[in-house]
């Protein structure tokens, strides 16, 4: 890279001044040096560490890797306390457990109640059909016939009192013709007598069977058959309706157990991520460092308080970077936008280390943003051409002067000569007689004090200065 040492030292603008207050128009050298503070970054991809767990909120550092560190790969760089999440683990286990038991148990419900179900409802209409057929044999048939029966059995109770009782007549008038009752004939006189009780007894009993088989047994038989015939109905009818609901209800509840098993091992498998989060590792060899490089930044401040063995790590923040040994350290600048619309890439320029001023060290820059950050700023990427003995460490900062526009030879005049007009930008230049005019310019681009002068002025022209 071509050295710019003698140029920056150079004013840009070479004007004789022949009194004070004016100056004469001169072709010199023209250039445009910015200069802006820059950190020494990597160039390299970091690996930011922040804890994204899944699920798990409470991580309690244990151990960290001191900054700076020098680290192999495989080497731990993190520790976190994994008590809590293992005690996490071990329940949801449990639960995992209990869930495929219930869940197989409901699979077998519905199962069961699904072929269970023709069959229970082809028993409820069975039973319905049948106590319908006995309420309807049994009025129609049957206690016409058990009325008939206990009549017709009264009936003959009492003809057999009126045959006993005749026959004891008979025997009592053959016995009493003649002169002496015999023995034997009062032996048959008093079995007949007893006949005749007995047959009496019957038929009060028969008269007592008869009246309460037309007077309670049947109707309540009607009763008994009508009820159940009516109840059979209803319980067929509601089997038609309960069970299909209860298929329904096993599906819902098996549905329910499957979402709730799913989610519970998918909290299972979150928190066993997690779990891995409890130790961090170095990927490769390379530096650890304490704080986020990031977004052209190195961030230390109020996060790194919090970064102390026996207190929680906060979540979702970068605390600490990775950088990976065969990393190129350059230098980062956040610009204005002025300045950023001022260079382009490929420009060269130098560094120069605080304390090592006598040191300029080469820059090209390699990157630069065309959209500003939320600050406002650009970042811009600077490739840099390293002293063997005059690395800096990551974060030193450095002043980067770069020239991003040049010209061998141009016509500049101080800015604070040039004013506005209507028509355009005007300078004040001094006539032959002393007297003196405005004359238009075309300005082209400005340094920190002096502005190019397009068209408009002539060498050996005398500019009065205000």
């Amino acid at each position: 890279m071509a050295r710019i040492t003698s140029i920056h030292l150079i004013p840009a603008l070479i004007a004789a001044a022949s009194h004070a207050g004016e100056i004469t128009i001169e072709q010199r050298p023209f250039f445009i040096e910015k200069s802006f503070t820059a950190t020494v970054l990597p160039s390299g991809d970091c690996q930011l560490i922040a804890l994204k767990p899944e699920v798990w909120q409470n991580f309690t550092l244990l151990e960290i890797a001191a900054h700076g560190a020098k680290v192999t790969n495989g080497e731990i760089l993190v520790r976190l306390d994994p008590e809590a999440i293992e005690q996490m683990l071990q329940d949801s286990r449990m639960v995992l457990t209990a869930l495929t038991l219930a869940l197989a148990r409901a699979e077998l419900d519905l199962k069961s109640l699904q072929e269970s179900a023709p069959h229970r409802l082809e028993a409820t209409r069975r039973a319905a059909a049948v106590a319908k057929q006995e309420n309807n044999y049994f009025t129609e048939v049957r206690r016409k016939a058990a009325e008939g029966t206990a009549t017709q059995s009264l009936k003959r109770t009492q003809q057999i009192l009126a045959n006993q009782r005749e026959e004891l007549r008979q025997l009592t008038k053959m016995y009493e013709a003649d002169d002496v009752t015999e023995d034997t004939e009062e032996i048959i006189l008093i079995r007949q007598q007893d006949a005749v009780a007995a047959a009496e007894f019957a038929l009060s009993m028969e008269a007592l069977d008869h009246t309460r088989t037309l007077e309670v047994s049947l109707p309540r038989e009607a009763q008994t058959l009508a009820d159940a015939e009516r109840d059979t109905a209803l319980q067929a009818l509601k089997s038609e309706q309960e069970i299909p609901r209860a298929i329904e209800l096993k599906k819902i509840k098996l549905e329910t157990l499957k979402t709730t098993f799913a989610r519970q091992q998918k909290s299972f498998e979150d928190h066993k991520k997690d779990r891995k989060l409890c130790e961090i590792k170095a990927p490769a060899d390379g530096t650890f460092y304490h704080g986020p490089i990031e977004n052209g930044k190195w961030t230390t401040g109020e996060l790194l308080k919090a970064i102390v063995p026996g207190k929680p790590v906060p979540l979702h923040l970068a605390f600490a970077t990775f950088i990976p040994a065969d990393s190129q350290l350059g230098f980062v600048a956040l610009l204005d936008e002025a300045t950023q619309r001022s260079l382009k890439p490929d420009l060269t320029g130098f560094a120069l280390l605080p304390g090592s001023e006598d040191l300029e060290i080469p820059v090209k820059l390699v990157q630069l943003a065309r959209y500003p950050r939320p600050d406002f700023t650009y970042e811009a990427e600077f490739s840099v051409t390293w002293p063997q003995d005059r690395i800096p460490a990551i974060g030193s900062s450095a002043q980067v002067r770069i020239v991003s526009y040049q010209k061998p030879m141009a016509i500049a005049v101080p800015t604070k000569v040039i004013s506005s007009a209507s028509g355009g930008w005007t300078v004040e230049v001094k006539l032959a007689d002393g007297k003196t005019e405005h004359r238009p310019i075309q300005r082209g681009l400005s340094s920190e004090d002096e502005t190019e002068i397009l068209s408009g002025l002539a060498v050996g022209q005398v500019v009065v200065v205000p």
